[in-house]
């Protein structure tokens, strides 16, 4: 079968551009909440609910950027520190983009990209629970979006690897 033959399934296209959009607006809205707290302390967020409900306190943290190890790695002027919601635009782009390609090497970066970014959502919710002891729906949200984004790219890779079987069989 070529390359150009190989279709993705609507629920998969579905599934991914729901998910990464979703996610492309949350990461946006936390750079948007970030970067205004940073110029008026005054603001209130729509997602700061409470003292231990606030998102912009969890986006201002040292770990709101760079995962709060860039900076004493590299510095805080470091090109590398920037908020984790650049972090995920990129992500969410990447998934998008390659999600709509069919190909071994792509399947094996989304995988890779999805496994960086579970990594990065178990890390910062520890961080939220037992460090900063707040809790963040936008974080909460991106987390279960990577979640997500993981089960359509190992659903993608099972397909893919189904493929070779049923060609030989014919």
């Amino acid at each position: 079968m070529t390359q150009g033959a190989k279709k993705i399934p609507t629920w998969e296209k579905y599934s991914r551009v729901f998910l990464c959009i979703s996610g492309l607006a949350l990461s946006v809205y936390a750079y948007h909440v970030e970067t205004t707290k940073e110029h008026d302390a005054s603001y209130k967020a729509m997602c700061d609910f409470s003292a231990s409900v606030s998102c912009s306190k969890v986006f201002t943290s040292r770990w709101g950027r760079g995962f709060g190890l860039v900076e004493p790695l590299f510095g805080r002027e470091s090109i590398a520190n920037q908020p984790n919601s650049v972090f995920g635009v990129a992500f969410y782009l990447l998934q998008l983009a390659l999600g709509m390609m069919v190909s071994g090497w792509s399947v094996r970066f989304l995988i890779a990209s999805s496994l960086l970014s579970l990594a990065g959502s178990l890390f910062l919710a520890c961080i939220l629970m037992f460090v900063l002891r707040d809790f963040c729906v936008v974080c909460v949200s991106t987390y279960l979006i990577n979640l997500g984004l993981m089960i359509v790219n190992m659903k993608r890779r099972q397909a893919l690897t189904r493929e070779p079987a049923k060609q030989k069989r014919s």
